[in-house]
């Protein structure tokens, strides 16, 4: 399996399980069967809600020898209600033990959103904090002192635009080393990864294969199926592969690690076999061709009357 390098050594196979929307009851099973095709890296979140079943699989791994502590990379996410200095080591804490590790690999701030501590949806203005009132720099500066206390390994974001990592970078004493959001061949957003390659910040995508399978409150009418454009069903015919493999290849040449989800053991096998195609120059460059800045998550779920997010003010476009 290909790796991303950090500064330190520490090597993040590009290929993980992504768990958001694997369903309680599925994602147990998910996991352990990931983990005994070969996969070593599992993306989670608080917010999944499915941590604990997750923490499940990770201990009944371990204990029975397939793989070790330092073989997985574990990845795990700051909900947006523990922006607070003082919630930021609690929201940590609550992951591993649900997780039953003792440190993660990587945590990441899940978006730069803040909501006041225990308030979810549907949201209102009076729900919602403004990063005037609770900076990005404070929540990032409490997550500092996670690494110092050995809680992980590393730091970094999520949903961040180039305005919001610039500054990040530009105030950070510890610096991000990866920044996950939303990438496939519809949201190739080249100008971030070029950015993010030149600060040595990696990429990892999220939805990579389209996320076809997300609530339907979050999909728009009509929208186009990535796993169905002709594109990418002509060249996954070619090199006798699924579409979904080609998805994942394609993310992989780029340079940026990927996390498809799938409770299916068939094609999580699938998903990971994909690190074993190679797509032509000319591959990639009709994959190129296919950008339409088009976001399946647009984190239009932010966004209220007189609140203080805006699609605007969210991406930075």
């Amino acid at each position: 399996m290909q790796t991303l390098r950090y500064p330190n050594g520490d090597t993040m196979p590009m290929i993980g399980l992504g768990t958001w929307k694997s369903a309680p009851g599925e994602v147990y099973e998910a996991v352990k069967a990931a983990i005994a095709l070969g996969y070593r890296h599992i993306d989670c979140a608080l917010i999944y809600g499915n941590e604990t079943e997750i923490g499940r699989a990770l201990s009944e791994s371990l204990q029975s020898g397939v793989v070790t502590r330092d073989e997985l990379w574990i990845t795990s996410k700051l909900w947006n209600d523990s922006h607070a200095p003082k919630d930021v080591e609690a929201g940590l804490k609550q992951t591993l033990t649900d997780l039953q590790l003792d440190y993660l690999d990587l945590y990441l701030m899940h978006w730069p959103v803040a909501i006041k501590k225990g308030e979810g949806f549907p949201l209102t203005k009076e729900k919602l904090i403004g990063l005037e009132e609770l900076p990005i720099a404070t929540t990032w500066q409490a997550m500092e002192s996670l690494v110092q206390a050995g809680l992980t390994r590393h730091i970094g974001v999520s949903n961040f635009s180039i305005a919001k990592l610039r500054s990040l970078l530009d105030t950070a004493t510890i610096r991000p080393v990866m920044n996950q959001v939303e990438l496939h061949p519809y949201l190739q957003q080249t100008e971030l990864l070029e950015f993010a390659q030149a600060q040595n910040v990696f990429l990892t995508g999220y939805s990579p294969l389209g996320s076809s399978d997300r609530p339907a409150s979050l999909k728009a009418k009509d929208e186009p199926v990535l796993l169905e454009d002709p594109t990418i069903v002509e060249i996954a015919d070619r090199h006798q592969a699924t579409p979904a493999q080609v998805l994942i290849r394609w993310a992989m040449q780029r340079g940026t690690a990927v996390i498809p989800k799938s409770v299916n053991p068939a094609r999580i096998e699938q998903n990971l076999a994909a690190a074993q195609l190679t797509l032509t120059d000319e591959d990639m460059a009709a994959i190129a061709a296919l950008d339409r800045h088009r976001r399946y998550v647009d984190g239009s779920i932010w966004v209220v009357e007189d609140g203080p997010y805006t699609l605007a003010n969210l991406w930075d476009e």
